[in-house]
């Protein structure tokens, strides 16, 4: 278990890093570019993502996500007591990997972003980017499936999606944690976790629509 703990908390706190510090480094080479700094973000935590669940993925399943722990509590695969921690240690991780991005770039350790991300188009994309990325890790056949299936998603979702496609409470309070290109504000932040667990039991209907034809992602 300690083991488990210890792999979700790491993954979770790498894949922060990589969002914000791929952020915070596309954002001062892309001279205002916006479009470029968003295609160098999204390749970063594409590539990192996938990385991670290859790794993480057969000790984990590789949630590093609240949200996927909590449907894979509720289809049964995962005790309470065990997701409970997961949750914890998820967003430990991300909020620490928030701050090692910050350090890594000479900035300081702990900053309140004032980057407004809030209304229904928002969280309407955020319900969107949860709901379809329950549906993608759970009917993957295997880790191996997972391991570019999910960063597939998570990567067309920053692009077709207004917010950039969150799809994580966990990494959604990592990222108030930092004033540059990929924060929150933090009174923004409820409105994007409530509208991602509405997106994580939309997407478990739809896992019961669509089932696996393998065994389901743990």
């Amino acid at each position: 278990m300690m083991r488990r703990l210890l792999a979700e908390a790491s993954g979770a706190l790498l894949l922060a890093a990589a969002v914000i510090g791929s952020g915070i480094m596309a954002e001062r080479l892309a001279d205002e570019n916006t479009a470029v700094a968003l295609i160098a973000n999204t390749g970063a935590t594409v590539a990192a993502l996938a990385v991670l669940i290859a790794l993480f993925g057969p000790m984990t399943g590789a949630h590093f996500n609240p949200v996927i722990t909590l449907v894979a509590t509720t289809k049964g695969s995962l005790p309470v007591g065990e997701a409970t921690a997961y949750v914890a240690v998820q967003v430990i991780g991300c909020c620490f990997g928030a701050m090692l991005a910050n350090i890594m770039f000479e900035l300081p350790l702990l900053q309140f972003s004032s980057h407004a991300r809030t209304g229904a188009a928002q969280w309407l994309s955020e319900i969107v980017a949860t709901a379809g990325l329950v549906l993608v890790a759970f009917t993957a056949p295997s880790v191996k499936e997972a391991a570019w299936r999910v960063p597939a998603w998570i990567g067309a979702a920053y692009w077709f999606t207004a917010s950039t496609s969150f799809a994580n409470p966990a990494i959604t309070l990592g990222r108030t944690l930092t004033d540059t290109f990929t924060g929150i504000r933090p009174i923004d932040a409820v409105g994007f976790i409530l509208a991602q667990i509405a997106g994580g039991l939309l997407g478990l209907v739809a896992t019961r629509v669509f089932p696996s034809g393998k065994a389901e992602a743990r």
